[in-house]
């Protein structure tokens, strides 16, 4: 992209303020993952990396950590579609069900989306052994774990941006 896309201007305010307002009507509380410095002027509570630079698992672990709940809904802050009511219906589906992980899935038989997901605290010990391997593969992660898809039938809410050319794309 060239820049932080989580503050490419969007609806009013920056983009990762729109994911954060949205998954906020879905579970009632939010925090960012990243530093106070680059994100405190947006009002989130920012929750810092303990193993920064080792990609989307740091987050994952970082927001396990900080959780205050059995269930934690992760998010990519690159996913301008994503809507409250599809948070719930992720929420809706862990509450009660027996796997490590409820993902998001790309239409029925689509690929599991890892970063629009429900992860469930007992597996912070087994995230934090990943990456103290220098394991970061969140795909691999949930490939050894119980997970559990959600099937979402329009690719446009899960659409996450990479390129200017998509930004743009998202915005006409």
């Amino acid at each position: 992209m060239g820049r932080d896309k989580a503050l490419l201007a969007y609806r009013g305010g920056t983009l990762v303020e729109w994911v954060a307002g949205e998954a906020q009507k879905a579970a009632g509380r939010v925090a960012l993952v990243g530093g106070g410095e680059r994100y405190g002027h947006l009002g989130l509570r920012c929750v810092e990396e303990r193993f920064a630079g080792c990609g989307p698992l740091s987050g994952i672990e970082a927001a396990l950590s900080a959780g205050e709940a059995e269930w934690n809904l992760v998010l990519a802050c690159d996913m301008p579609g994503l809507d409250a009511g599809l948070l719930r219906g992720l929420l809706e589906a862990a509450d009660g069900c027996d796997a490590d992980v409820v993902a998001a899935q790309d239409g029925v038989g689509g690929a599991a989306e890892p970063l629009c997901a429900v992860y469930h605290m007992r597996i912070l010990d087994e995230v934090r052994v990943e990456l103290k391997a220098g394991r970061y593969a969140v795909r691999g992660l949930l490939s050894r774990l119980r997970v559990s898809l959600y099937p979402v039938h329009s690719k446009a809410l899960l659409k996450n941006v990479n390129t200017p050319e998509e930004w743009s794309q998202c915005l006409t």
